[in-house]
């Protein structure tokens, strides 16, 4: 499979997959498979939430000695969020070119990577997206994917956002495009990581577009999200509209034709 290319060189090109895990030792060693098969050209870094399984012992097992899959385990409050700014700071300093975020529940199909790596020869930021031509939906239940329709509907409209796919957790960014983002300002701790860094994003001028995925339910484990989760997605959009607003007040909002 060859490499989408995003610089002139193969230090340009230096690619890495992060997947946060708690609790999936049901899903991990499949994961790190399917990973490999797609992108085996890219390194795999597992930033792992104290899980209380088997997740890391299974995550190494199926690393094979591979010596650019590792397992980080994270210690201090645990989030989703906080587990993304850990993993995205690490990989900025660590000089990849390319970075892709995905859940570890097999519902983001490891074989779409390369098609959102093609998204980024003329963008920073990729958003494998549900709700565009081409995307989808499989084994949710209606109550469900109407939820989804209406979080994401909600996050456009206060934040005042055109991104088809708000919520959406697949994604592929130019290490350069993050290091644009401040993330050691990043406040979120849950879920609603994804919408603060979207708005970030297109605060700091990046090009962002979708590129269509399939979501499939997960077939095993469970869901993490909880009351606070959920709590902090409802909130997290009215405190990102004062963010933007203030950065346009300041002029250093960034907007591109």
């Amino acid at each position: 499979m060859s490499d989408p290319v995003v610089g002139g060189n193969a230090s340009e090109q230096r690619t890495i997959v992060v997947v946060p895990t708690l609790n999936e030792a049901l899903n991990i060693g499949e994961l790190v498979r399917r990973v490999r098969d797609s992108v085996p050209y890219a390194d795999l870094l597992i930033v792992d939430d104290q899980s209380t399984d088997d997740t890391v012992a299974l995550a190494n097992a199926a690393f094979a000695g591979n010596p650019g899959y590792r397992v980080h385990v994270r210690t201090g409050p645990k989030g989703l969020g906080l587990s993304y700014v850990e993993a995205f700071r690490r990989v900025v300093a660590e000089d990849y070119a390319r970075v892709i975020q995905m859940d570890a529940d097999l519902s983001h199909d490891p074989a779409s990577i390369p098609d959102l790596l093609r998204g980024l020869e003329d963008a920073d930021l990729v958003v494998g997206s549900r709700y565009c031509p081409g995307g989808g939906i499989k084994n949710w239940a209606g109550h469900r994917v109407a939820l989804s329709r209406f979080a994401n509907l909600y996050a456009r409209l206060i934040t005042g956002l055109g991104v088809g796919d708000m919520t959406a957790g697949f994604r592929a960014w130019r290490t350069t495009g993050l290091a644009r983002l401040s993330l050691e300002t990043v406040t979120s701790s849950g879920y609603s990581i994804q919408v603060e860094l979207l708005v970030r994003a297109r605060c700091a001028g990046l090009r962002i577009r979708e590129s269509p995925i399939v979501f499939t339910d997960r077939l095993r484990g469970a869901s993490k999200v909880t009351g606070a989760v959920l709590l902090e997605s409802i909130i997290m959009p009215w405190r990102l509209r004062r963010y933007a607003a203030k950065v346009k007040q300041e002029g250093t909002w960034r907007l591109l034709s």
